[in-house]
Order: C-alpha cells, then sequence, then structure tokens
C-alpha cells in the first residue's frame, strides 16, 4: 500500500524525540533536544518506522520515486520488505538492516498451525542451525510453541538475508534478532513475538542515536566555508534519522556554520543527484550536484576540503565497500591531498572478514547501466557490467568517524580496540 505523503516533509513528520535521554540535564541539553526534534520534523519523515502493534505495518519512503515523488510505502508481508529491499526502495546499510529486523517480525507473527518443513537438508545461513535438532517434518500444535516459531524465524531470515549480499547490517541485524528469540524462547510463542516487534525498534531507536552520535563527532571537521564532497546517499534517507556520512553536515548546519556539500550523481541510479541533493537541499544546506566524471576536476580546482562518505561493510582491515565509484573518489582525493573519511556505525563493521578482498560484491542487473535514467543509454545487445559496490583500501582512508569516536590512523589493532 502507497501513502502519498507531499505534505510529511513539511512539517508533519511523525519522527519522535530520539535522542530525548540527553534532554533535561541542563538548558543547553534541552535546548539542543528541541533543536533537534524541530529539525528532523522540518525536512524529512522518517526513512522507516513501525506503525502500531504487533498487528501493524512497516512503513518507509519509497526512494524509487524520489525526487519526483514522496510516497510512504506501507508493508504488511515479509514478502514485500524482501522486494522493497531488492529494488532499493529502502537502500543504506542501516536502514536495510532496520527492515530486514522488521521485516522478520511480519514473517513470523501469524505463525500458528501447520507444517514445518523438513530441515535435515538446510544448508542456509540461518535455518542450518537448527537442522541437527530437527528429525523431519513435524506438526506445530499451536503459537504456543517457540521453538517452533523460532525454526520458522530461522527460515524467515534466510528468505531476508539472500535479498541483498553486500549491506553487513542486514545479516547483522538479523543475526541480532535470532540470537534474542533463541534467549526467549522459554516464553509463550505469543509473547516472543511481542518482544521481537520491541527489539526490531530498539535496533530503528539506537541507530538513531548512533547516527546523531556520528554527527555530533565528525561536526567538527568541517570548517566555516569549507567544501565537502561525499557520494551515494549515506543521509537520513539510508539510516533510521540524520545519516552517516550527512550527519556531520546536518549537525554543522544546526549549529550555524556555512558550507557547500558536492554530491556526484552516481551512476546508474543517481543516488546522490535524486537522494542526497534532495534531502540536503530540504534542510536548507547549500548542495551542488555534479557528474561522476567531474570530480577529479573539482576536486584540482581548489573548492574540495573534505570528502566524507558512507559504507555497506566495512572489514576487520579496514578496508571498506561502499557504492561503486567510491574507490575513484578515494584516489582521486589522495592525488589532490584532500582527506577521506567514512562514516559508519558499529553495526557496519564485520570483524569477522579479515580484509576487502573477501566482501562479496552484488552483481546487479544490466539494465540498470542500460536504462537507469528512464531511457535507453546504451545498445540493447550490448554487455554492461554493473557492480553495485567497490572496495576502498584502507590505506586511502584517513579516518572512520563512528558512534564511539574517530578511528585514526586506519588499522587493524585500532578498530579491534574500538569495536571490541
Amino acid at each position: 500500500m502507497r501513502v502519498n505523503a507531499k505534505g510529511a516533509g513539511d512539517g508533519t513528520s511523525r519522527a519522535g524525540a530520539t535522542g530525548a535521554k540527553e534532554v533535561g540535564r541542563g538548558s543547553t541539553e534541552f535546548a539542543r533536544g528541541v533543536a533537534e526534534v524541530a529539525h528532523r520534523a522540518a525536512f524529512l519523515p522518517r526513512s522507516i518506522e513501525w506503525v502500531g502493534g504487533l498487528d501493524g505495518f512497516v512503513s518507509l519512503i519509497d526512494q524509487t520515486l524520489l525526487p519526483s515523488r514522496l510516497e510512504i510505502l506501507q508493508c504488511h508481508d515479509v514478502d514485500t520488505v524482501i522486494d522493497a529491499i531488492r529494488r532499493l526502495a529502502v537502500r543504506g546499510a542501516p536502514a536495510i538492516g532496520i527492515a530486514a529486523a522488521m521485516g522478520l517480525v511480519l514473517g513470523v507473527r501469524d505463525f500458528g498451525v501447520g507444517i514445518v518443513g523438513d530441515a535435515r537438508n538446510a544448508t542456509d545461513a540461518f535455518s542450518a542451525t537448527d537442522a541437527r535438532n530437527t528429525t523431519g517434518a513435524r506438526n506445530v500444535p499451536d503459537t504456543h510453541d517457540a521453538r517452533a516459531l523460532l525454526l520458522e524465524s530461522r527460515r524467515i531470515a534466510d528468505r531476508i538475508a539472500a535479498a541483498r549480499p553486500t549491506a553487513v547490517n542486514l545479516f547483522w541485524a538479523l543475526q541480532r534478532m535470532l540470537t534474542f528469540a533463541e534467549a526467549q524462547q522459554h516464553l509463550p510463542a505469543a509473547e516472543l513475538k511481542e518482544r521481537l516487534l520491541a527489539e526490531a525498534k530498539a535496533i530503528r531507536d539506537e541507530d538513531a542515536r548512533m547516527c546523531r552520535a556520528i554527527g555530533e563527532r565528525g561536526a567538527d571537521l568541517i570548517g566555516e566555508g569549507c567544501g565537502v564532497l561525499t557520494y551515494c546517499n549515506a543521509g537520513a534517507l539510508a539510516t533510521a534519522e540524520w545519516g552517516t556520512a550527512l550527519a556531520p553536515l546536518y549537525v554543522a548546519h544546526e549549529r550555524g556554520r556555512r558550507f557547500t556539500a558536492y554530491a556526484p550523481e552516481t551512476r546508474p541510479l543517481l543516488q546522490g543527484s535524486r537522494l542526497t541533493a534532495w534531502e540536503l537541499s530540504r534542510a536548507g544546506i547549500d548542495v551542488r550536484v555534479l557528474c561522476d566524471g567531474a570530480v577529479g576536476a573539482l576536486m584540482r580546482s581548489g573548492r574540495v576540503q573534505l570528502v566524507i562518505t558512507g559504507a555497506d561493510r566495512i572489514a576487520a582491515s579496514g578496508d571498506t565497500a561502499n557504492k561503486i565509484g567510491t574507490y575513484s573518489v578515494a584516489c582521486l582525493a589522495a592525488v589532490h591531498g584532500i582527506p577521506f573519511y567514512v562514516a559508519a556505525p558499529s553495526s557496519t563493521f564485520d570483524l569477522a572478514t579479515p580484509d576487502g578482498e573477501r566482501i562479496p560484491i552484488e552483481e546487479r542487473s544490466a539494465e540498470e547501466v542500460r536504462g537507469g535514467p528512464g531511457r535507453w543509454t546504451a545498445p540493447p545487445d550490448v554487455v554492461c557490467l554493473n557492480p553495485a559496490f567497490d572496495v576502498t583500501p584502507a590505506r586511502l582512508i584517513r579516518g572512520i568517524l563512528t558512534e564511539r569516536g574517530l578511528i585514526e590512523p586506519v588499522k587493524g589493532e585500532r578498530i579491534l580496540a574500538a569495536m571490541g
């Protein structure tokens, strides 16, 4: 179901006072809390949230329609969530993780009388864990069987995990939900479902707080009159709120600092021009769009003093996967002596992956290259390559901004210390 949200970005946001725990400690904190809420309500509704109780739904901005139309997609079942992830209606590693957690709730909330299939041959990432405890198909008497609900949760998680392979937040969120369910399996299934919903909401709220903290820690990197180049979209649309790479820009703007943001188009799906320019302009930030191929010339002109991008997965070494083209931007920044920073919450770090060579890179449809802007831009019989991500080696990254602080220099031991 779709809801036209024309007025949603004009002061009618449902955004709540996430981070309100800091309000009330003093006049400065109170004023900042009020400013945060006003800032959120002023330019953008929440990119994703759960509406209602257990019988409710996932509400998310359909990002494929921006900037032409702002519409809210209501997801009442897990299939709609999986489709939204696959076709990039919801995108950005943190937002995908939130969608995965909430999608899991949608997938199991109606689980009840029926047959749980044979798990003896399960090989998927999550359901295989329980295969050894299952002797074959069995009847599930009712929704009070929490162990059966846990097995069903793993199967739903496998389906969601297959939607996109690179963004580690998706797998992190699913594993967190399943670990939580395992610890609560002594409860009646009905109560476990309620607690799973609460956990999914907690993942969203924690991401909002982490993004705000990234903004607070990174705002001082942006000096008065600074030129800041970002890439793809790592803003409020890609997270619960605020964004990762864009969070420092929002906080600096909130503090009255004047600067210029540069947003390369980010082909083939134009997340920079469609999404980053859209949300920054709505927030009143001076943003300029440029072709991807113009980044080098812009840097050479001296108008860029800082680069901040987001991340979809950060390996233990600090090698970072992000939208295709990020590596090229990092190389150009190195040539021109411009500091290149990555901004990401702790949930984007994958310490089990040692380096960038082992990060799986999603290959998307060639049709996105041939017809991304809405018309054919290449002959239909020509082979098109469409890797969705590339990997920037840690040596090109000045520092990684997290909610826990700045990791600089980017070394494996520093990452382990910060994330441990």
